[in-house]
């Protein structure tokens, strides 16, 4: 043991790579899935409560419908619907549930790109119109 020379324990450092836009992405969408916002929460309790109340309903909704009376209601019902685009409502918040929001950052960067451009536009179009009315005027004073 005494002719062993003395041995250091060399600790080799880890490090971690930097997680990708993709993997902040695919964690972001994963955490999103797993904590629903309290308006999911607070909608899935009132459906709770209105399925209570809408299956003896819709039981007699359907015996209504079979009924001389209840079939012109109904169409009546589906030509009101039709009227207040109700079908395009429900598809409308159905597609905005589907939609990909950009962040606060970069719609902030949009919004000056918006800006810029609106700027450089108008003073092109104001230069524009400035040299056409003086070519104009020159036309017709001469």
């Amino acid at each position: 043991m005494a002719n062993q020379p003395h041995k250091t324990k060399s600790k080799t450092r880890i490090v971690k790579n930097p997680e990708t836009f993709r993997q902040k992405a695919i964690k972001n969408e994963a955490s999103k899935q797993t904590k629903p916002k309290f308006f999911v929460k607070w909608f899935k309790q009132i459906a709770k409560l209105l399925s209570k109340i809408s299956r003896p309903v819709s039981k007699q909704w359907k015996l209504f419908s079979k009924t001389r009376l209840g079939k012109p209601a109904i169409k009546l019902l589906r030509l009101i619907a039709k009227l207040l685009f109700l079908t395009y409502l429900v598809a409308s918040f159905k597609e905005l549930k589907q939609v990909t929001w950009p962040s606060w950052k970069q719609s902030w960067k949009l919004t000056y790109a918006v800006l810029a451009f609106a700027v450089v536009f108008g003073a092109a179009i104001a230069g524009l119109d400035w040299v056409l009315g003086k070519i104009f005027k020159q036309i017709l004073i001469k």
